[in-house]
Order: structure tokens, then C-alpha cells, then sequence
């Protein structure tokens, strides 16, 4: 582990080095206000200055692409394409959802219509590819949605997006390396939590250790941390081989498929029950976002993110939906079974064997979701390291492979304390309500882009933006909490009424202050607010307990960022500044010695 006071770039610890290979308190906490207790105090004596300054900061796209890379000492190594994006995209995505979800909302939810409920969740979940898409093009940094919220929304919501995308890394890492270990006894004839070993002293869904998880996600995390380039070659080959047992599953499906079973009754439970549903399946598209940090490594951003980007996410959708169909096509949905959909269903049709395929295709998807779920935490925490706002020794970049080495180590230890010993099920929707959170700002940060530039834009112009984006988020907030709580339509009228009127306004009455340069949206301000709609819809179908948890969350995020992360932060910004500044000075002085000359 490269450990020193030079991780981050020179000056108050802003650079990483090597000046041993033990770790130190200059490695986590090398700004001035931790120097002594003394500049501590101080520090917290300031806090509401330092506050106020942090909160209204926006960070500058060329301080995201140049002074925050500088700050990791050495650089990543460009060596994908949009060819290794589609397989990360589909690897990230493509992982048990469509067996474990499946079932379920077709059998409790949306019947043989679970094809257009997994329609809708994947165009909503396209639209948010899309304002990540213009975002990951126009700043291809490690920092993904963190850098995009940065640039646009300040450093305070930037920060509380990073904690939610730890918490959201960390346990889906998690949960998919103990759902991994489920699938493995499965395949060899055991109950899932045979491989596990029980401890009864220990309190419930933490009393079944999960060594196997462990295991799994230390040899993922070796060989993301030796090459990008062999772990996108094992990705792609790996995806591949599961894209090729769900075409064997297909077909195989289809030979006992029977028309009767999905048009005899195609709609159960009502349009409602359709969209209940794909407020579920919404999840099953989850880890895209994750492509989004490898912008460092890409060749040729401009041209690479879209096709990999939105192609990845056509595909998987696509997938989705015929196999979904073939499900509901081999069974009456009343017959489903909700937590084993595909194994039950071949084995109702005389094909026991199939449950094998079954697991072995999970399998494989779960080892890619795996991989790319590391290899885009790390990413996302170097660049957090680059800022302050998490301990610099995370910015680190390894000279000789060109990859985050101690973030890719530093998180997987996390990973694996957590996936030895939590079950999960009381974690899985706060990790809902995290993503959406983060899919939400990020659409709401891209219309910012497009309509404020910061000395540009009129104060009026401002008023205006801030008033439509009020109304757009207060009116999909409305909608949602009219769904939960009525079963009327009118409700939906006065809110569907609102948002369009303030879709509208904002497109009619302010002008673009910023054109996308190689990429953009299409329907600025619709699909971005549409968007939002959809992720804001989607919330309110998490249960009222899951929403107390975010709230705890975030209130632990606070206190973290007033007691240490505001003041690293603040420390840091004003070294950048200061470089800036001296830069600046030595420029203006070679410009007079050159007319002087």
C-alpha cells in the first residue's frame, strides 16, 4: 500500500509518495487544522465561516480534470474502449436481479405484464443514463456522480451524495458476494446456508458468517487491483458466457412455452399493479452509474461513453423483457414461484436439471457485478481522496499498474467486514432509497449545468431556475405521496399538471447558458425532469422504517463533516487557491518580462 504525505499533490499533504510502507496519522489527516490540537480548536472555533464557505463552493470542470488528478501523483492508464464500456455496463448491471425479482412481481404485482413493468423501470433507468452520459463526457474523472454534484451543486451536497455512494457500494458489494455463496450451494446440492457458518451468540441476520464472501471478494479485489486491462478482458469474456446461458435459458424456456399463459389473463392487477411492480424491477437495473468512473481510462471519451454507456443499457433491457416474457409464457403467473422463479419453472415442466443452468448463470453474472462494483468504489474514493473529503491516502494511484491500489484494498476490507457478517435484509431498501437519491441530484445537477453559469447567468434568470426546479421536485414529491396514500387519479392531475407547466416554463423562458461540447441530452429540460419525476415516484414505493434509517445515515454523514471532513476540505481548498494564485502571479510576471522584452 503506497502510503506518504505526498498522496495528494504537494504542499499541506496534497501529494502521495512513498516515504515508507506504514501508515501514519499525515496519511489520513494531513491538513493544517489537524496539526496540533491547537489548529484543531481553532478550526471547530470557525466552523461556521468555514461552513458558509463550503456550502456555496462549486468546484470548476478544469479543477475536476487537471488539479485533482495532479493530486494522485500519477495517472490511470488509458487503455479501454467502447467495445470493454458495453460489457462493463451489462457486467455491472446484468447479476441475480433477473431470477430473484422476476418472481416476485409477477406473481405478487403485475402478472404476465411484468414485460412492460421491466419497459418502464428500463426507460426510467435510461434516462438517467443519459444525464450521466453527457456528464461522464463532458468530465471524464474518477469521481463520477461525486464530481458532477461537485462542479454543479457544491461541495456540501457532493458530500452527502459520496457518503450515500459509500454506503451503497459497501453493501451491494455485500450483498451480492453472500447472494454469491447462495448460489454456489445451490449448484452443489446444498442449502444456501450450509457454506455459512452459524454463531449463536451473535445477534439475528449477524449470526451466519459467510467466509466464502470473503474469499470471493479478495480474489475479485486482486485482480482489480493488478490490471484494468486483464480485469476488463475477464469481465467481457466472463459477461459474454452469462449472456450465452440466458439465450440457452431462453430458448430452452421457450420450447415449453404456452401462449395461453400469458393472454389469458394479461393484466391481474391493474395498470397500478404495474407500475407497483416496476418500482421493484427498477432495482434489477442497478450499477450502471459505476461505468461512469472510468472516465480516466477511457480512450476516447467523447465517442466511447454514449456507445457504451447507452448501448449496454438497450441491451440489458432488451434482455430483461423476453426473458421475463418466457417466464410468464412456461407458467400462469399464479403459479410462480415468487422466490425461485426460473428454477421452479422448469422444474413444474419436468426439467429439474435447468436449475443448475439457472445457478450457474447467476453465478457468473454475480462475479461481474462483483468486479465492476470494485472497480468503480475505488474509483469513486480516489477522487473523493483527491478533495479531502475522505482520507487523501485513498487518492493514491500505483505507478506501476496505474490503479488504485489503496482504495481498492481499503474498500474491499469493508466490503468483507460487512458481508461476513450482515444478512442484509434490513439494509437492502436504504440502499434503494441511496441510489435513487444520488440518480435524482444528478438529473437535477445536469439542468443546472445546462441553464447556470455562475457570472454569466442574470440573478433573475437565477430566480427563475430555482423557482421551476422547486416546482419539478415539489410536484414529483406530491405525486408520489398521492400514490402511497390514495387510491384517485385527480390527485395526479393537479401534480402532472404542475410539473409540466414548469418543464415548460423553464424551456420557454430561460435560454441555455451552457451547450454540452461533444455529447448532450436530448429535450433539455424534459428527459432530465422526467427523470426526476421517475426516481422521486420510485421512493415512495420504500416503506416509512428505511427512510428513518437514511435519516440516521445522513445525520452520522453530518457529524463526520462538521468534526473532520469540512475543515480537511476547507484546508485543502485554500492550498488549491493558493496554487492558483501563485501560478497566476508567475504567468502575469513571464507576460511583462516578454513585452518588456
Amino acid at each position: 500500500m503506497v502510503t506518504g504525505i505526498e498522496a495528494a499533490g504537494g504542499g499541506q499533504g496534497n501529494g502521495i509518495g512513498k516515504r515508507s510502507c506504514f501508515c501514519s496519522k499525515e496519511d489520513f489527516l494531513p491538513e493544517e487544522s489537524f496539526k496540533s490540537w491547537g489548529n484543531y480548536v481553532h478550526a471547530l472555533a470557525n466552523t461556521k465561516t468555514r461552513l458558509t464557505d463550503r456550502i456555496l463552493a462549486r468546484s470548476m470542470d478544469h479543477q475536476e480534470l487537471e488539479q485533482m488528478r495532479a493530486r494522485s501523483h500519477n495517472q490511470m492508464k488509458k487503455t479501454l474502449n467502447w467495445w470493454d464500456l458495453i460489457w462493463f455496463g451489462i457486467g455491472a448491471v446484468m447479476g441475480a436481479g433477473i431470477f430473484v425479482l422476476t418472481g416476485q412481481a409477477a406473481r405478487n404485482d403485475a402478472g404476465p405484464a411484468v414485460v412492460i413493468s421491466y419497459f418502464i423501470s428500463g426507460v426510467s433507468e435510461l434516462l438517467s443514463v443519459l444525464c450521466y452520459t453527457e456528464f461522464s463526457v463532458e468530465l471524464p474523472v474518477a469521481g463520477g456522480s461525486f464530481s458532477y454534484l461537485r462542479v454543479e451543486l457544491g461541495d456540501f451536497v457532493a458530500y452527502i451524495a459520496a457518503g450515500n455512494i459509500l454506503f451503497e457500494y459497501v453493501v451491494a458489494g455485500a450483498s451480492v458476494a453472500r447472494s454469491w455463496t447462495s448460489y454456489f450451494a445451490t449448484l452443489c446440492n446444498h442449502n444456501p446456508n450450509d457454506f455459512r457458518i452459524n454463531v449463536p451468540a451473535l445477534a439475528d441476520n449477524f449470526n451466519h458468517l459467510d467466509p466464502i464472501a470473503v474469499v470471493i471478494s479478495i480474489l475479485v479485489c486482486i485482480g482489480a487491483a493488478l490490471s484494468m486491462k486483464a480485469s476488463s478482458r475477464f469481465n467481457s469474456v466472463t459477461t459474454i458466457v452469462h449472456l450465452v446461458v440466458l439465450v440457452f435459458i431462453f430458448i430452452t424456456g421457450m420450447t415449453k412455452a404456452n401462449p395461453a399463459n400469458f393472454t389469458t389473463n394479461f393484466l391481474p392487477f391493474g395498470f397500478r399493479g404495474v407500475l407497483k411492480a416496476s418500482a421493484v424491477l427498477f432495482f434489477a437495473y442497478i450499477g450502471f452509474d459505476g461505468v461512469a468512473t472510468l472516465g480516466e481510462e477511457i480512450k476516447n471519451p467523447g465517442r466511447d461513453i454514449p456507445i457504451g454507456l447507452i448501448g449496454s443499457m438497450l441491451v440489458t433491457i432488451t434482455t430483461y423483457c423476453v426473458l421475463s416474457a418466457t417466464l410468464c409464457l412456461m407458467q400462469p403467473y399464479s403459479q410462480i414461484d415468487a422466490d425461485a422463479s426460473f428454477t421452479m419453472a422448469f422444474q413444474a415442466a419436468g426439467m429439474n436439471w435447468a436449475k443448475y443452468i439457472v445457478a450457474l448463470g447467476a453465478i457468473k453474472g454475480m462475479t461481474t457485478v462483483l468486479l465492476a462494483n470494485l472497480i468503480a468504489q475505488a474509483r469513486y474514493f480516489t477522487h473523493i481522496g483527491r478533495t479531502h473529503m475522505a482520507p487523501p491516502i485513498l487518492a493514491s494511484i500505483h505507478p506501476k499498474t496505474g490503479t488504485p491500489v489503496n482504495a481498492t484494498v481499503i474498500m474491499t476490507v469493508a466490503n468483507s467486514l460487512v458481508a461476513l457478517f450482515t444478512s442484509l435484509d434490513v439494509l437492502a431498501n436504504l440502499l434503494s432509497i441511496s441510489t435513487l437519491f444520488i440518480f435524482s441530484l444528478v438529473s437535477l445537477a445536469l439542468i443546472v449545468r445546462r441553464y447556470y453559469v455562475t457570472g454569466e447567468t442574470s440573478t433573475s434568470d437565477r430566480n427563475k431556475l430555482i423557482g421551476f426546479l422547486t416546482l419539478i421536485v415539489g410536484s414529483s414529491i406530491a405525486t408520489a405521496v398521492y400514490w402511497v396514500l390514495s387510491q384517485g387519479w385527480i390527485g395526479y392531475v393537479v401534480t402532472g399538471v404542475l410539473w409540466f407547466a414548469a418543464s415548460l416554463g423553464l424551456q420557454l423562458t430561460l435560454k441555455q447558458a451552457k451547450k454540452p461540447k461533444l455529447w448532450g441530452v436530448p429535450l433539455v429540460p424534459w428527459l432530465p425532469s422526467a427523470s426526476i419525476a421517475f426516481n422521486v415516484f420510485i421512493l415512495g414505493s420504500i416503506d416509512v422504517p428505511s427512510f428513518i434509517r437514511f435519516a440516521i445515515w445522513t445525520l452520522a454523514l453530518l457529524v463526520y463533516y462538521i468534526f473532520v471532513a469540512l475543515h480537511a476540505s476547507y484546508d485543502a481548498a485554500r492550498e488549491t487557491d493558493r496554487v492558483e494564485a501563485q501560478a497566476s502571479q508567475a504567468s502575469q510576471a513571464t507576460n511583462m518580462e516578454a513585452g518588456t522584452s
